[in-house]
């Protein structure tokens, strides 16, 4: 590793500050994908509810009728508590308290309180906004709604301090239909892609190169089998044989959301069984002009075995293309979950990007734009970044490339 890091391919690709900066951007995305590991966002946080629905993020201002839903939502909940707090004869702060919208906890206040509030916002809402089919040509009206915000904000005040900055984050890029944080699912997504990209990139190039190099070195039946078999596979529509296979697992303990890690079982399965293909063609194809060189034929006359040649000098000299074929099944990876999860045939049971994308289907539709814009965003950046390092790779690493 030392050699390799020291080589004129290691110091070439420094030397490339566009690749240096994309090496630094995915590691951000693999340092905050540890972190969402390791619990620093849990998979309840994406579940709970923060918002009304349909919040716009940040610098983004919401229409009047969007601010009479999301104040109406407030005010609801704290009716909804008082009208069963009154029939259990208990306090109402006892039930509002477990609505809380992540570190936004309803105020404690007395059952008069509550009420007193309560009448005068239903009655601004019944009384001078009711009928009204459309606010945003009634500007006349704004002070009323501003009122009614200031009522809803006292019954759930916004919290101040690290709870409040923690709840800033949350609500950065507003909430989807059901009022989740799209931030939250959006930077969980990260965990989720870097899972499917390392598994599926990793096997697949180990699988792949072991296979092209053995195929390539020993010939024979060797070479027909392993040919005739990623010749099969390539001749299978990409996206029919990927479904097909998650189908089998349809019904299966691995269907199920309820455990988020088994259920990625029938992706892995999915991808690795096609990836390996293009690292196998690549990797036979060096390996064909590596075993005529005078090197290895040397080695051969000498009399070392064929499987010492082929761990020792055949396959650590294809390592700059398993570099490279590692990064493009990464970002492949990640598009075809995309693809799948948008299908309902990928991830189950967590966010990813690709759900968060056919969630936001609907949402596309009605002009809101920050569920899909959060998670294509995302994508992009890491897809862009990692494109960049892998032309970086290959132009440093590659011995048609070095100058």
């Amino acid at each position: 590793m030392g050699r390799f890091l020291g080589s004129r391919g290691a110091r070439k690709f420094m030397r490339n500050r566009l690749a240096m900066a994309s090496l630094g951007v995915i590691g951000v995305y693999f340092l905050t994908a540890i972190f969402v590991f390791v619990g620093g966002i849990s998979m309840d946080a994406t579940k709970q509810r923060v918002l009304p629905k349909h919040v716009p993020g940040f610098l983004e201002s919401s229409s009047l009728d969007q601010r009479v839903e999301a104040a109406s939502h407030y005010l609801n909940e704290v009716d909804l508590a008082c009208r069963l707090a009154e029939r259990r004869d208990e306090d109402p702060y006892g039930i509002l308290v477990e609505k809380h919208l992540a570190e936004r906890i309803p105020a404690r206040l007395t059952p008069d309180e509550y009420n007193d509030l309560l009448d005068e916002a239903f009655g601004i809402l019944e009384e001078e906004l009711d009928g009204v089919d459309d606010l945003n040509h009634r500007p006349e009206l704004e002070p009323r709604v501003q009122r009614l915000e200031q009522i809803a904000e006292t019954l759930y005040p916004v919290p101040a301090g690290w709870d409040g900055f923690k709840y800033k984050l949350r609500t950065f890029l507003g909430s989807d239909a059901a009022g989740q944080s799209i931030s939250v699912r959006a930077v969980y997504s990260i965990k989720v892609a870097f899972q499917i990209g390392l598994v599926t990139s990793i096997i697949s190039v180990l699988i792949g190169s072991l296979l092209g190099a053995a195929a390539a070195f020993f010939g024979g039946w060797v070479d027909h089998v392993i040919t005739w078999i990623f010749s099969t596979l390539s001749s299978i529509p990409y996206l029919v044989l990927l479904s097909v296979l998650i189908v089998v697992f349809f019904g299966t303990i691995f269907d199920n959301p309820d455990r988020p890690f088994l259920s990625l079982v029938p992706v892995y399965v999915a991808f690795c069984s096609t990836f390996w293909i293009g690292p196998c063609r690549v990797i036979r194809g060096e390996t064909m002009k590596i075993k005529e060189l005078e090197y290895v034929q040397a080695a051969t006359a000498i009399g070392f075995g064929r499987m010492y040649l082929l761990i020792r000098h055949i396959i650590p000299n294809t390592a700059h293309l398993m570099f490279i074929n590692f990064s493009l099944l990464f970002i492949g990876a990640i598009k075809s979950e995309v693809i799948l999860s948008f299908l309902g045939l990928g991830v189950k049971g967590q966010p990813s990007w690709g759900i968060m994308i056919r969630d936001a289907k609907d949402e596309v539709a009605s002009y809101f734009f920050w569920q899909i814009g959060a998670a294509t965003f995302l994508m992009f950046v890491l897809v862009l970044a990692f494109n960049i390092f892998t032309d970086a790779l290959q132009d440093a690493f590659d011995p048609k490339h070095v100058d």
